[in-house]
């Protein structure tokens, strides 16, 4: 086995999405493994005898080729001849109008099957998706999650195996879970050595997104200002976030303070979950709470990398952990939320979908039984969703309140099958 090869479970649909004439485009934060991922699929392609052209916009010699649609063309008619063939662009993002170029690419009807992969700008997010409506599918590329770091440190050994390697290997599942929860799951960072080269690697790669996307794509310029919300949005992981106390902070603007955070959002550094509420008047405002896509990044921030699992911080990078496992499980149908009300009852999580609202709470530590606090309480009571879980650290229990059944799973059970386990509830 390559122990340099992380495999990522967005390989596979990548691979059958190959057959398609939509568009294929990646994207997620820099340095995630896009640029490996659109490889590994160029390999694919080659063992079955398909020919390949593999552009990155990052070089000045393969940019030649995108100056416009028809030198791109011209290109392509050389490697391919008149037959098909599968054209990887890498950084797409650095093709000034991508969307609308891609779209005249895709609607000269070519035998030519498209994948691009970019790191998170505007241009991605917003103008592609207009673009190229009813062309494309996008893929979003996280850094590597719990369960692709596990099944890897484990060497593939468990692999579709996992929550039963977990529930009986206690103890190397607290050392995962806390390796992890320190250095987070850029791939990078889990193949390097000891602490202090993985906060060398972690820092090159927070200044690289400062210098390539927010200073030189965004045009940003105060990327001091920039870096210094992002650190006291680390302080403040799993907490409500006060727009103007925020700007105070940082020394701008109430309207800079909300541009730059959703230039955090579009670089895939942060996600803001959302209030759920249904009563505007008795629940709490607007305020979202902010996780960071990457733990690793999160405490770098803090100055805590590699010590963050003893810290009085745990607890929040935990529910971090969670925060992402679930966004990343989601259905397209179903929507994260937190619930607070101004009363002061709070749950961690709520997913909505089609079937109801799940409420989730997350505790760091081994439950000695399934323990409702009042604010879950308050919940059930007010929307009587169909379950509601709560997740911990190895505990595994149920109880029922006002009707509810009411699940305690470790947090290596949320996922299973690549699916959330909802227990059918969603």
């Amino acid at each position: 086995m390559d122990k340099t090869h992380i495999k990522r479970r967005l390989f596979e649909a990548l691979k059958s999405h190959l057959v398609s004439k939509e568009i294929s485009i990646i994207v997620g934060p820099r340095q995630a493994g896009k640029t490996t991922l659109m490889k590994e699929l160029l390999d694919q392609v080659r063992q079955v005898g398909g020919k390949t052209v593999f552009l990155n916009l990052d070089y000045e010699t393969d940019k030649t080729y995108v100056a416009t649609q028809d030198t791109l063309i011209n290109k392509l008619r050389l490697e391919f001849g008149n037959g098909p063939g599968y054209v990887f662009i890498d950084e797409i993002q650095r093709k000034k109008n991508a969307g609308l170029f891609l779209k005249g690419i895709h609607d000269l009807g070519l035998p030519y099957k498209l994948i691009v992969s970019g790191s998170g700008s505007l241009e991605l997010k917003e103008s592609i998706h207009e673009s190229l409506a009813g062309r494309k599918r996008m893929f979003e590329l996280s850094t590597v999650d719990f369960f692709e770091f596990a099944d890897w440190k484990t060497a593939y050994a468990y692999t579709d195996r996992l929550p039963e390697f977990f529930a009986v290997e206690s103890s190397k599942t607290v050392a995962l879970l806390e390796e992890y929860l320190n250095f987070g799951g850029y791939p990078r960072v889990i193949l390097a050595g000891p602490a202090a080269e993985k906060s060398l690697i972690i820092n090159e790669i927070f200044s690289s997104v400062i210098e390539r996307d927010i200073t030189g794509l965004l045009q940003i310029n105060r990327p001091e200002a920039f870096s210094l919300m992002i650190k006291i949005l680390a302080s403040q992981t799993g907490q409500l976030l006060r727009y103007s106390e925020l700007a105070k902070q940082v020394g701008i603007s109430l309207p800079s303070i909300k541009k730059y955070l959703w230039y955090a959002e579009k670089t895939f550094i942060i996600r803001l979950v959302t209030p759920f509420f249904s009563n505007k008047q008795k629940e709490i405002l607007k305020s979202p709470v902010p996780y960071f896509c990457d733990l690793g990044l999160r405490n770098f921030s803090l100055g805590l990398l590699g010590a963050i699992a003893g810290s009085a911080g745990a607890g929040f990078t935990f529910q971090n952990l969670v925060a992402n496992l679930l966004q990343d499980h989601l259905e397209p149908v179903q929507s994260l939320h937190f619930w607070r009300t101004n009363a002061g009852a709070e749950v961690d999580f709520v997913i909505s979908g089609p079937a109801g609202l799940l409420p989730i709470e997350v505790k760091y530590r081994d439950l000695p039984s399934v323990e409702v606090g009042r604010s879950l309480r308050s919940f059930i009571k007010k929307y009587h969703p169909l379950k509601a879980f709560i997740i911990n650290k190895s505990f595994s229990g149920s109880r029922n309140i006002e009707g509810t059944p009411v699940v305690a799973v470790p947090f290596y059970q949320l996922i299973k099958a690549g699916r959330l386990f909802t227990g059918g509830a969603l």
